[in-house]
């Protein structure tokens, strides 16, 4: 098993901090510039148990997406929303005690170079960063620009990834080990994928950074049951949905709120 405690940034030791102490991580997500007020959805976040927050930069062409965070992001774009307004949202608010991670597409990286596109993430005080279409073996220049931004870049690993590809993702990502739990996009669904358990075993054999479950997990019940499993979970569409249905911050606060309490009760069953 690798020791990657050796290049581990501020993501990184934070959620392992918490992860040690026997915590299940949430990861919610919030589509920025979603509404005029989106940051205040990031204090609820943190005030319902939150570890960490992903922050989407939306993109008019979200090929991963499904429809829930599609219409999120074409909400945001409608908005006027960009990279550079939702960085400068972030820079103005107090730091929210848990790690920002961006998410956004390549052409976004690709469009201001990824140099100068990490250096707009740290100068916004976001220390993590997901680009799910960006290929393994076209990710050297971006993970160098993000090393040297102070950027930790994570990887996904989805239940096709071959074993060799695998290895190599849970020793180049950093931050954590983002889990994609089935072949399909984002969304809400009726239970977790059978591959989510699989998958999250394939990873911890090669590494043992956080391990993060994401696509689909979207009930308490769904926490609970990759919080057997995985680390931690990512919820994306099910916050999203709800905010596109009207909810407010505190709306957000109480249903996260849930999810923290179901997995707090995996951590605390007996074994």
């Amino acid at each position: 098993m690798t020791n990657p405690t050796l290049a581990a940034g501020p993501v990184e030791r934070h959620l392992r901090a918490r992860r040690d102490t026997g915590r299940g991580l949430l990861m919610p997500y919030v589509t920025g510039g979603i509404t005029p007020g989106w940051t205040d959805y990031l204090r609820a976040f943190v005030a319902a148990g939150a570890d960490a927050i992903e922050v989407g930069l939306p993109f008019s062409d979200p090929t991963l997406d499904g429809v829930t965070i599609q219409q999120a992001g074409d909400t945001a774009l409608a908005r006027g929303a960009s990279t550079r307004r939702i960085l400068a949202d972030l820079a103005g608010i107090p730091e929210p005690g848990v790690p920002l991670v961006a998410s956004t597409y390549y052409n976004l990286v690709l469009h201001d170079g990824s140099e100068a596109f990490c250096a707009a993430l740290r100068r916004a005080g976001v220390s993590g960063l997901i680009v799910p279409d960006l290929p393994l073996h076209e990710a050297d220049e971006l993970a160098e620009a993000a090393a040297a931004a102070g950027i930790e870049l994570a990887l996904l690993a989805s239940p096709s990834t071959p074993e060799p590809r695998l290895a190599e993702i849970s020793r180049r990502s950093r931050g954590f080990v983002y889990a994609v739990s089935l072949m399909g996009t984002t969304g809400e669904r009726a239970a977790l994928a059978a591959s989510a358990a699989e998958l999250t075993a394939r990873i911890r054999r090669g590494t043992d950074r956080p391990v993060l479950l994401g696509f689909g997990i979207s009930t308490p019940d769904q926490a609970r049951e990759a919080g057997r499993h995985a680390d931690g979970v990512v919820v994306g569409a099910a916050v999203m949905r709800r905010v596109l249905d009207g909810a407010g911050p505190d709306d957000l606060r109480a249903f996260l709120a849930t999810l923290r309490r179901a997995l707090d009760q995996e951590c605390d069953a007996p074994r």
